[in-house]
């Protein structure tokens, strides 16, 4: 695997490609607010003519729904054209196994996930024919390990954990908070059987390219795709799965681990970040610019 080109902007390629597929949390905001360079540089490449900008997130709730939170970071509509999110790729995965029952784990403001779907909720793990996962009750406090002895019952009895957001972490003001893949990850570990939608699984990818033809009117010339992100397990893997170009957000959850001279990435050290996740990026920065 090769180390990734520097690039100083995106305005240095913005011509090679029609389609962006943006991460949203890590690279245009960190929970609590919005970053005005990112967002600058997704406005300029539609507003210049280059291609449309498809959000392509590992939100567990409804891209409608989280428009909303998008509006309130202030996340202007001009850097965006679409969004998709792993709760819309997870929503066929519950519609397919309704009614359930589903012992659905996270945060009330989740449950928005269910609606339409057919799914009937359970607190009780013993009553639930399935398990829900969009993350944890309390991100705020809660680690993985408050789950285990919960979890031993379930993997027991051979439920299936639909997980709505492969995130492991995501920065979130200073903080790292858990999300739904910790939870998960930890369920596979114990032998649990996990299916997930989000990135860097293909059922995303399929509606982002769906939404993008919609876009452009047009079948899409997938060597002109970007996927831009910071999540070397989701976004870069996802990308690379789906053999399309990457560009690489190294600061976000990685700190200044791939920090250079002049506050400019060091491409070794973000090809260090992506080799030891077996992946590759063609581009990488710091943080997204125009």
């Amino acid at each position: 695997m090769t180390t990734p080109h520097a690039l100083t902007g995106l305005s240095e390629i913005a011509d090679r490609y029609d389609v962006l597929l943006c991460d949203v949390w890590g690279v245009i905001h960190n929970g609590r607010e919005s970053w005005p360079a990112p967002l600058e540089a997704l406005t300029r490449f539609q507003a210049e003519g280059h291609g449309q900008v498809v959000l392509i997130s590992n939100s567990p709730r409804p891209s409608q729904d989280v428009v909303a939170q998008l509006d309130a970071l202030n996340v202007p509509r001009e850097a965006w054209r679409a969004f998709v999110t792993s709760g819309d790729a997870t929503r066929a995965e519950l519609a397919r196994r309704a009614p359930g029952p589903a012992w659905a784990i996270g945060p009330e403001r989740d449950n928005v996930l269910y609606e339409g779907t057919g799914v009937v909720l359970t607190a009780a793990p013993d009553e639930a024919a399935l398990i829900s996962c969009t993350g944890p009750y309390d991100d705020a406090t809660e680690t993985p390990e408050d789950y285990r002895a919960r979890f031993e019952g379930a993997v027991a009895r051979d439920l299936e954990m639909i997980c709505a957001n492969p995130d492991i972490v995501v920065q979130k003001g200073d903080r790292l908070i858990y999300c739904g893949g910790a939870l998960a990850q930890l369920y596979a570990a114990m032998g649990g059987r996990v299916t997930m939608a989000g990135k860097p699984h293909g059922p995303i990818y399929d509606l982002a390219i769906k939404e993008a033809e919609a876009l452009l009117g047009r079948s899409v010339d997938r060597s002109r795709v970007l996927c831009i992100g910071d999540g070397v397990v989701t976004d870069v893997r996802g990308a690379n799965a789906q053999g399309l170009d990457c560009l690489f957000i190294a600061s976000g959850i990685h700190g200044g681990a791939a920090r250079g001279q002049d506050d400019l990435v060091d491409a070794e050290k973000a090809a260090d970040l992506l080799r030891a996740e077996t992946t590759y990026a063609r581009y990488a920065m710091l943080e997204l610019t125009w």
